[in-house]
């Protein structure tokens, strides 16, 4: 298990990477920042390789949750 300095290294480019990634478009963007990590501390880039996959499963969930909540508010309301 990496140490919280590494963490929260991780966790800091996680969120980084995913305002970037929105902003340009470019959804594999995390892909690439993890190989320029991995060249440097494999230990850097599997914390940020889970870091962005948690972030970016708990998005999917969330908008997986309100798609689900809309269309039962709008079959209900027929």
């Amino acid at each position: 298990m990496a140490d919280s300095v590494i963490i929260e290294m991780a966790n800091k480019l996680a969120e980084e990477c995913l305002a970037v990634q929105t902003e340009t478009g470019e959804d594999r963007l995390f892909m690439e920042l993890g190989d320029v990590l991995g060249t440097s501390s494999q230990t850097l880039e599997e914390a940020f390789l889970t870091a962005i996959r948690t972030r970016m499963a708990n998005d999917k969930g969330r908008t997986f949750l309100a798609n689900k909540l809309k269309a039962h508010r709008s079959k209900a309301a027929e």
